[in-house]
């Protein structure tokens, strides 16, 4: 007897999603679960796995889709210009002020906002924030009138919010809020069935915006993509796509277009002229590589070597300044303390 078929595989919502592999098909079915509802959702995943797509999806199928749908990045502006572009500001309200603003939430009403790198607001900001979520309203800065806004909130962060709460530089109480569905983007290495999707839809874009006529990718090329890990997913494949199609004599992409990141196995020819992810990439080869097989402190012996050079070297550039180092390394400043602690970090040493 031949056994019923199984459930048909769930379509992307919207057209910019790329692929059907199980770890997307998951994605899918929260998305369409949730969209009707009005509960926050938050987004979790690596940078580069397509969060606000995955937003503009949840925003798309719901009831809201003919309202704004408004998307900030809270960890590209300081703290006193985010607070303005999130909630505005009054005329006079600060240096620079010289009309009335309406802030994003305002803009939103009705709609859906989608805060992307909520983990870098600071406490100040996760309280007005936090009043909004719960009471669905707040003032401009500088101003006394309440706003009432109807907004539904989507957040996104790409580091473990749970850990910023255990460390006190997120509140616990706002986490609750936002973590009301979390929805997890798998990054590209755990869904490399959908490459050849991706590569295909990438040469279809780029070759339309450069007018240029690339096919397809060759078979050791693909091989390639298959076999790399990944660490920007998505966006990185993007990237490569692009240069591939800019940079192609003829109509195919060909291994010789790819960057030594992606070929693996050896270190770079000149590291002094490689990118910040292949010089990353050699990092970690050579901790491993000094690192014995049955070490159990790799990630002392690598992430925390690194973070601590990263600090010393803003610091010293930062003269020693901790909340213009704090701003440029997109941290909290109790962070930054911690760490300046933790790594027995000071002027001198910086």
């Amino acid at each position: 007897m031949t056994p019923p078929p199984g459930p048909k595989p769930l379509q992307p919502p919207i057209p910019e999603l790329i692929g059907t592999s199980p770890a997307m098909q998951r994605v899918y079915a929260l998305i369409e679960k949730v969209a009707r509802s009005n509960a926050s959702v938050l987004l979790l995943g690596e940078t580069g796995t397509g969060k606000e797509l995955v937003a503009r999806a949840i925003h798309r199928l719901s009831n809201r889709e003919s309202a704004p749908f408004i998307s900030v990045n809270c960890g590209a502006l300081a703290e006193n210009l985010l607070e303005s572009e999130l909630f505005g500001h009054v005329h006079g309200a600060f240096t620079g002020a010289v009309k009335n603003r309406t802030g994003r939430f305002e803009a939103a009403h009705t709609g859906t906002i989608f805060l992307d790198e909520i983990n870098s607001t600071s406490l100040t900001l996760q309280v007005k924030l936090l009043r909004v979520l719960q009471e669905r309203e707040f003032e401009r800065v500088g101003d006394t009138q309440t706003i009432r806004v109807d907004v539904r909130v989507i957040a996104a962060s790409n580091c473990d919010l749970w850990r910023l709460v255990e460390e006190g530089t997120f509140r616990e109480d706002l986490y609750w809020r936002l973590n009301v569905v979390p929805i997890e983007i798998p990054p590209l290495r755990e869904r490399r069935e959908d490459i050849p999707a991706l590569i295909s839809h990438f040469l279809d874009y780029y070759n339309e915006v450069n007018d240029r006529y690339v096919l397809h990718m060759s078979h050791r090329a693909i091989e390639l993509f298959q076999r790399h890990d990944w660490p920007g997913n998505v966006r990185e494949l993007q990237n490569y796509i692009e240069r591939a199609v800019v940079t192609a004599d003829g109509d195919e992409v060909t291994e010789d277009l790819l960057p030594d990141s992606v070929h693996g196995g050896g270190r770079p020819t000149n590291l002094q002229r490689a990118d910040l992810a292949t010089l990353t990439r050699e990092v970690v080869r050579r901790g491993l590589a000094e690192a014995g097989e049955n070490e159990r402190d790799l990630h002392q012996r690598i992430v925390d070597r690194v973070e601590r050079e990263l600090i010393q070297q803003v610091l010293a550039a930062s003269d020693f300044v901790q909340t213009k180092a704090a701003a440029r390394l997109g941290i909290n400043r109790n962070t930054l303390h911690k760490k300046i602690k933790e790594y027995g970090l000071d002027r001198e040493s910086a």
